[in-house]
Order: C-alpha cells, then structure tokens, then sequence
C-alpha cells in the first residue's frame, strides 16, 4: 500500500497568532504556494483513494487545496489521529481502516517526521513545510514501511 505524506503549507508564525494554535491559517503565500504545489502532485498521478487531514486548520486548508486540485473533494476526511499527538500506532489504525487504494496523510511537525522515521527503522527526516513523501506498505499491520521518496517544496513548487 502507498501512503503519502504532506505537511501542510506556510502558516502563520504561532508569535504572531493571537489565537489558539488549532485555528492558525495558511499565510497567502503559503496558500498561493500550495496551489503550485498541488499542480504538481496532480502531474503525479497518485491515484488516491483518499485525503485524510488533521482537524488543525492550517492543514485541513492544505489538504482542501489540495483536493480541489485533483478533483477529490468528496474524498477528503478529517481525522483528528493526524493531529500533534500522530505516531506508528495512529498510523497503523489509519492503514488498516483504509487498507487497499493509497492514500494521503496532511499533518504537521515534528510529528510527522517522526513517525515517518520510527516506520522506515529509525531514520531522521527534515520534513520542511509542503514536503510529501511517499512510503509503500508492503503489510500495513506491521507498521514497517520504505521510504521510497521524499520531495521539498521548492521542487514541488516549481
């Protein structure tokens, strides 16, 4: 099984968010980025089964960008797994749910980035803002995945 990866786009610094940190947007720059990016993924042909995103704002603005682009709307869920707390074990209850046609996790840091690396025996990953990774689950109830590529946003934003 495929799944791939997205941290959600640049937000608003959390200093200069006045509000409570679930509700922190994407900037308008983080938004037009997003929607080059999205471009890209498109080109990709990922053929998807689902867009799964944390509840938080910023990325559920992401994954909506994202949808819009591949004409995948009606399969956009939010699940609040991928939220700060997401981990192997979320992970492995998200495979198994939706175990069959790949799919797309939206989340954030740091707990993205470690979850990618506990899956793939430990490694250490930069996953900057807007980066997508693809890992292919060769069994999805072990939770041991490969890395099998990993894009910054600068290349996906081209």
């Amino acid at each position: 099984m495929r799944c791939y990866f997205l941290r959600h786009g640049l937000a608003v610094d959390s200093e200069r968010w006045p509000g409570d940190d679930a509700d922190r947007p994407l900037t308008a720059e983080g938004k037009e980025r997003m929607a080059r990016e999205a471009k890209t993924i498109a080109k990709l042909a990922l053929d998807l089964g689902a867009i799964v995103t944390s509840p938080l704002v910023r990325a559920k603005q992401t994954a909506l960008i994202v949808a819009d682009t591949l004409n995948m709307r009606s399969r956009l869920v939010e699940d609040r797994r991928l939220g700060f707390a997401f981990d192997a074990s979320a992970l492995a209850e998200i495979l198994r749910e939706r175990s069959g046609a790949a799919i797309m996790l939206v989340g954030h840091e740091p707990s993205m980035s470690r979850t990618i690396g506990a899956v793939v025996g430990g490694a250490r990953i930069d996953f900057k803002k807007g980066s997508l990774a693809c890992l292919n689950f060769e069994d999805p109830s072990s939770v041991a995945g490969e890395l099998v590529w990993l894009v910054p946003p600068k290349v996906l934003a081209l």
